[in-house]
Formats: C-alpha cells, sequence, structure tokens
C-alpha cells in the first residue's frame, strides 16, 4: 500500500465522528481490503445487552467503504449506495471486528462485502455478513 493512499484513509476515517463514538480503530489496509474494529460499549447496546446492529452495521459498513476507496483514484472519496446485511448470531462479545472486502471493482460502482465477527477472550465468532456497492464521490 502507498503510505499516501494508506495516509489519505487513515485521515478520512479519523474524521467520522461515528467512528470516534464508537470508539472503532482502523488495524489495518491493503489493496482491497480493510479491518476495523470497535468495543462494544455500553452506549452500543441494545435493550437486551447485546451488540447493537447498529454498531454491526455501521462497523460493516465502513470497513467495505474504505476497501472500495482503496482502489478508487487519490482524488476520489466513496459514498454507499445500498447496502443489505445478514445477522448471523447475536452479539455477545466484548468487541467487534469487521473485515471489507471489494468484490468486483468497476469503472464507477464497487461491490463489497464485509464479514463481521465479535471477539471474547482470544475467540472469534461471526455475527453479520454485509454485501452492497459503493460510488466514488
Amino acid at each position: 500500500m502507498a503510505p499516501a493512499l494508506e495516509s489519505k484513509l487513515r485521515r478520512s476515517f479519523e474524521a467520522q465522528s461515528l467512528m470516534a463514538t464508537f470508539g472503532a480503530e482502523m488495524r489495518r489496509i491493503e489493496p482491497g481490503e480493510v479491518e476495523l474494529a470497535a468495543p462494544i460499549l455500553a452506549g452500543a447496546r441494545q435493550q437486551h445487552g447485546f451488540g447493537h446492529a447498529g454498531l454491526t452495521f455501521a462497523l460493516g459498513d465502513t470497513a467495505a467503504g474504505y476497501a472500495a476507496l482503496s482502489l478508487m483514484p487519490d482524488v476520489a472519496e466513496v459514498l454507499t449506495v445500498e447496502m443489505k446485511i445478514n445477522l448471523l448470531s447475536p452479539v455477545r462479545g466484548e468487541r467487534l471486528l469487521a473485515i471489507g472486502r471489494v468484490v468486483k471493482p468497476g469503472r464507477r460502482i464497487h461491490v463489497v462485502t464485509a464479514e463481521v465477527f465479535e471477539e471474547n477472550e482470544g475467540s472469534r465468532r461471526p455475527v453479520a455478513l454485509l454485501q452492497g456497492t459503493m460510488i466514488p464521490a
């Protein structure tokens, strides 16, 4: 990964107030693949104590978006066109890990996926799959 591109993605990510609110961090950047992680804070739980699906979706969508941005021209930013989520299991863990990947980069839109896992005491379990499309802004 070119240092300038990695720096651009990290600066863009740091400007996202929602990700800052969730305590999310950008763990890894590769061309077409980005990994994000966030703790499951008390303010991101639903009424049964599980991690809220909104956190799961936001983290997966963001990881997929940055994976797409990593393959776009230097002057581009990225926007989600559409995103579907399959929730596989309630989130009981301590942290979420989202791995966003570009399935097919296109001239105008990129097809993306994200896998979201919960992490708990060293173990990892899948909790959601997302699929969507991204467009340069």
